[in-house]
């Protein structure tokens, strides 16, 4: 396909020639580098509460970015307007931020291809409306029938449609079309008398409408939702104190995400703020583990064909059998370290530089059984799903609370326990790894990674995994 099928070329009337005439300006003032970020932006968000549809929006956003970088300098200026005059005076004011000499002359752009990763037939902005309330009522007529505690059901629906185009200095020349679909399920449960329980399951991905009857259907996320609250119902408070913690799979993959991800991010590195700047090929975890960051996983809620600078997405081995092989590179940093762009340079929207970001981040399976995982542990706690949690990057100290946690007592799943959290150090943390399971899971595709004031949607994903000596609060006994 030529550029003459783009997206902003058929709509908007946009040809290689406008956009080398956009890039040499934002270089006129000098710099090393340039680029032009096109993005239109179709979605759709609905709500249901009280099984009423309470809000229903749609709405869509056009704009550009410019980008022009010196050294370590970047200069960025945007507009929602794409008349050529608004995109010119974007490009000028720009290279004024980052005014520098000499200028990189501007290479002749050429077409790259990025992956397929998610061809969709039918675009959910295409769907009908009522098409979609259908999949909030279903949810949440089957969350009620899940259990008579249940009193409370939200469940939301977000779909949208990307189109962009990146047209940069060095000859890049690249666009794509991004799909995405999500449903969320939170319940509340309730003994007679008793405080409320919260259970929450939902999940999406770079697909069409077919994900919710091909992969898991609505009904399936809110019964799921509604087992937690219920099982919530039954907890005791977690214990506190220095425990043996099995990570169930899938999503406590987040701990990973959060603990080590974006210490291997590579501008925190090569600002020397990361707790692994400089540890290339030195042993930072345990031999078991091997910790992956891959954007071409077919219809992954991480996945994308190209970043968000043209660069087509990688699987990038971070860490090998405990050994730290690399980071995370957007065009910037791996210029100023002088390595190769892992396709990780990513952005929430056109108002914002791209930096480097996680896409689908997980550990590899091990050999060992899960439920010989768990008879192994005489006393600790089995974590099945986490919310929230705090990273410090430099020192890489966490917090994580644990929002479905069980008792092992001799080897045995025991009672569901509430309140527990999880303190540690991410570098320290991957070598207190003693047993990795054969059960790797991803997790449903509710992920969004937040950094910089900017929000991208990621995937995590681990197998069973037995951490031993970890610090989890919850109540002294």
């Amino acid at each position: 396909m030529g550029f003459s099928d783009s997206y902003f070329a058929r709509h908007f009337g946009i040809t290689q020639q406008d956009l080398e005439r956009y890039l040499g300006t934002a270089l006129s003032l000098g710099g090393d580098f340039a680029d032009l970020y096109f993005e239109y932006l179709q979605t759709t968000s609905l709500t249901l509460e009280e099984s009423l549809i309470k809000s229903a929006t749609q709405g869509t956003s056009l704009g550009v970015g410019v980008r022009v970088v010196a050294g370590d300098r970047t200069g960025y200026a945007y507009t929602d307007d794409l008349d050529p005059k608004r995109i010119l005076e974007a490009a000028r004011v720009a290279a004024r931020i980052a005014q520098a000499q000499p200028a990189t002359p501007v290479a002749d752009l050429r077409i790259r291809r990025g992956h397929d990763l998610y061809p969709v037939e039918v675009p959910p902005s295409t769907v009908p409306l009522a098409q979609k309330v259908n999949l909030l009522i279903r949810a949440n007529e089957a969350a009620f029938q899940f259990d008579p505690r249940v009193f409370l059901v939200q469940v939301s629906y977000v779909d949208s449609v990307k189109e962009m185009l990146v047209a940069a200095s060095d000859g890049t020349l690249a666009w794509d079309t991004q799909p995405m679909v999500r449903l969320n399920v939170v319940v509340l449960a309730r003994e007679a008398g008793g405080p409320p329980q919260r259970g929450y399951a939902g999940g999406g991905g770079r697909m069409g409408l077919e994900f919710f009857e091909t992969r898991k259907t609505p009904e399936e996320f809110a019964r799921e939702a509604a087992r937690q609250a219920v099982v919530q119902l039954e907890a005791v408070e977690a214990p506190a104190g220095e425990l043996t913690v099995v990570l169930g799979p899938g999503w406590p993959g987040i701990l990973l995400h959060e603990a080590v991800g974006h210490g291997l991010e590579a501008d925190f590195n090569r600002k020397g703020v990361s707790a692994f700047t400089g540890r290339i090929g030195q042993q930072v975890a345990s031999p078991l583990v091997t910790v992956i960051d891959d954007g071409t996983i077919p219809h992954r809620r991480g996945s994308i064909n190209i970043d968000d600078e043209g660069t087509p997405t990688s699987r990038t081995v971070l860490i090998e059998n405990g050994i730290l092989r690399g980071y995370l590179f957007d065009k910037l940093s791996a210029r100023l370290m002088n390595a190769t762009p892992t396709g990780n340079g990513r952005r929430e929207s056109y108002q914002h530089p791209p930096i480097p970001r996680m896409t689908n981040t997980y550990m590899l399976a091990g050999d060992m059984d899960p439920e010989e995982i768990i008879r192994s542990v005489k006393w600790g706690l089995y974590c099945a799903s986490f919310g929230g949690g705090q990273v410090d990057i430099t020192s890489g100290n966490f917090v994580f609370s644990a929002t479905e946690c069980y008792l092992i007592e001799d080897g045995k799943l025991g009672r569901p326990v509430r309140g527990a959290s999880l303190i540690g150090n991410g570098p320290s943390i991957l070598h207190h790894v003693t047993m990795v399971g054969n059960d790797l899971q991803l997790d449903d595709g509710v992920g969004v990674c937040g950094k910089e004031g900017q929000h991208v949607p990621v995937g995590v994903g681990l197998p069973t995994v037995r951490l031993d000596r970890i610090t989890v609060g919850g109540t002294v006994r």
